[in-house]
């Protein structure tokens, strides 16, 4: 794991300015930092940078950017089956120098050009230079769980891990995007490809960047997509066949994410998905797994689930509760580590199971995805309801229902932001003639409504079409909403949040459900495998119960949280009003301080409805604070 960065540039700079970049991403990789400056063919300057997390050879053989004949490269991230790969290059005829998975993907490159990422098993962001064809190509792992940001002008190109980095080098100007400031407060995170500033991209999973340094030209390839798994016929296998299978490739896919030279654990909450990876990873190895969770004395706290598993598969269990003032002390801290404004106050308790987990390891495998997967939300099961219920309703009727109910809204209160706003998404659903696109509208993958966002900002931003909706036309049914949270939700908030809070403390944050092996197999499933209309991650859950008794699991799905409400009503009572203060606020002409001003009033008088909004709005200007 590391932090990556570099440019391309008409003007030639002095090493400083590489360094200056590298060295603010030192958390990332604090164990060296390295850097490549050269010439192109057509006399541009170029530079990488590195700061490396040694995981895989820790040897000075491991060092970044590493050279290969005419390639150049810097990695971010680890590819679990090198070894493997590394042997199918040697009956090809390569030789290598060092035990690194680095060299194996330049080796490859050579080999297979950009089909090299075929071959590869892993999470990753690598970048590189091709002196002999004059080009930079950057590429991302199929899921995501590794960023790039990256920013093209007339006479530079710049690439980063953390955007942060890009803000180091000279030429680049901080001008506020303020239509995607729109976009953090529809869904609390501001969606690949955008970005906060203008100019700036992420790029998006499963894509290969080719830079022509000559023609100072982008070409986007992509090389895979979720969309493509759920394209594809379901598979005609029995329940037991698709248990059996799955439970094969957990274990290869769980396995690799064990292959290091340093201590690795995992991140336990005591839900399905973190007990599956430990109970599987436990039944597979000698020693015991070294476990970890952080629980809270309020809020959602599963931390006692999570001993009591623990004890029955008998790992090396490390348990912390922590007090409001460790928690409290992360939060200005946030901005500095998520680059761009970041709502989801999970983050928190993330940060703080990674500070846990670093004094004892380097890398921690953490259990996402399990509920994009195998439907685990239980939003899908109102979802699902709504569906149900909806094909009962003939279309003619449905449609004139929906243009009626949108009325009901002009005799509630304004400030009845959420039930105006499932009253204006249900009116939608019931006019909406297509099936998936009713089913987008009621999974509920905008956060904010529009007519709140309306109210808080003092400009009119533009539509974003942020789903590519010709592509998306090939998936049906319930499919299309698990695959809009995977590429919309998981990329973006979850796979965002793990990324900087492990990083924040140099610590290696790993993704098992996310080999693209086990999603394009549990995409093929029947929707009954995975949900039947009560049960959620039915099949999943039937393989849990394989290695943990039933009554330890069965409770009510609660999540990781944060007492967010307690802290905004107590402890950071303070901060509400220092932060946000209303001069402030209107002296920037972005979002309406009276506004806001008259949520903080609704909150102080114990109205709880309003913490997301307050929250999301104080996780903005904070931000604002720190970069602007």
């Amino acid at each position: 794991m590391s932090g990556i960065c570099g440019y391309i540039s008409n003007n030639h700079f002095d090493k400083t300015v590489i360094q200056e970049m590298v060295s603010i991403l030192n958390h990332r990789g604090p164990d060296s930092q390295g850097l490549y400056i050269n010439e192109t063919l057509d006399g541009k300057q170029i530079a990488l940078g590195h700061a490396r997390l040694a995981v895989i050879d820790l040897s000075q053989d491991g060092h970044q950017p590493m050279h290969y004949e005419h390639l150049s490269i810097v990695l971010n991230g680890a590819i679990y089956n090198y070894i493997e790969i590394k042997e199918e290059l040697n009956k090809l005829g390569h030789h290598f120098e060092t035990a690194s998975d680095t060299e194996v993907i330049l080796h490859a490159f050579e080999e297979w050009g950009l089909n090299c990422v075929e071959h590869f098993i892993g999470m990753f962001v690598f970048v590189i230079f091709d002196k002999k064809a004059n080009k930079l190509l950057c590429c991302r792992d199929r899921a995501g769980v590794k960023p790039f940001f990256y920013f093209l002008n007339n006479n530079y190109f710049l690439f980063a891990s953390e955007l942060k980095a890009l803000m180091k080098h000279p030429q680049f100007k901080k001008d506020l995007d303020l239509n995607t400031v729109s976009l953090y407060f529809k869904f609390g995170y501001i969606p690949s490809p955008y970005c906060i500033f203008k100019g700036v991209n992420k790029l998006l999973p499963g894509t290969w960047l080719i830079f022509d340094i000559e023609k100072d030209k982008i070409i986007e390839k992509e090389y895979w997509s979720i969309i493509d798994a759920y394209s594809q016929p379901k598979l005609r296998i029995s329940y037991q066949e698709a248990k059996d299978e799955l439970v094969s490739v957990f274990r290869s896919a769980f396995s690799f994410r064990m292959i290091a030279d340093v201590p690795v654990g995992v991140f336990l909450s005591g839900g399905y998905d973190s007990t599956l990876v430990t109970s599987i990873l436990q039944s597979m190895v000698g020693s015991k797994i070294k476990t970890f969770t952080i629980g809270f004395f309020q809020g959602n706290n599963e931390a006692q689930y999570a001993e009591k598993i623990s004890q029955y598969l008998g790992t090396e269990h490390t348990e912390q509760y922590c007090t409001e003032k460790e928690a409290l002390e992360i939060i200005p801290e946030l901005p500095f580590y998520f680059d761009e404004p970041f709502a989801d106050s999970s983050s928190i308790p993330t940060i703080l199971v990674s500070r846990l987990a670093r004094k004892e390891v380097a890398v921690a495998l953490s259990a996402d995805a399990g509920d994009e997967l195998f439907v685990g939300y239980n939003r899908y099961i109102s979802l699902y309801k709504y569906l149900k219920h909806l094909s009962l309703i003939p279309l003619s009727i449905r449609s004139l229902f929906g243009k009626s109910l949108i009325y009901c809204n002009y005799f509630l209160p304004k400030k009845c932001y959420f039930l105006r706003h499932e009253i204006s998404v249900l009116s939608q659903v019931l006019k909406e003639k297509k099936e998936e696109e009713a089913i987008r509208l009621l999974a509920g993958i905008e956060s904010f409504s529009d007519e709140f966002i309306q109210e808080l900002l003092l400009f009119k931003p533009k539509e974003f079409n942020y789903l590519n909706e010709k592509r998306l036309s090939a998936i049906t049914g319930f499919d299309s909403a698990l695959a809009f949270d995977f590429f919309m939700y998981m990329q973006n908030d979850i796979l965002t949040k793990v990324d900087r809070a492990t990083m924040s403390i140099s610590l290696e944050g790993r993704e098992p459900l996310l080999d693209h092996r086990i999603t394009e197999f549990v995409a093929r499933l029947p929707l009954e495998y995975k949900f039947d209309g009560f049960s959620t991650k039915k099949i999943l859950k039937d393989v849990v119960y394989d290695y943990i008794p039933k009554p330890l699991m069965d409770r009510t799905k609660r999540g990781f949280s944060a007492p967010i409400v307690n802290w905004l009503k107590n402890d950071l009572k303070f901060l509400l009003y220092d932060v946000l203060n209303e001069k402030k606020i209107a002296s920037q002409g972005i979002m309406d301080p009276l506004y806001i001003k008259s949520l903080l009033e609704e909150f102080s008088t114990n109205n709880s409805y309003y913490q997301n909004y307050i929250w999301s709005i104080l996780q903005f200007q904070m931000w604002y604070d720190k970069w602007m």
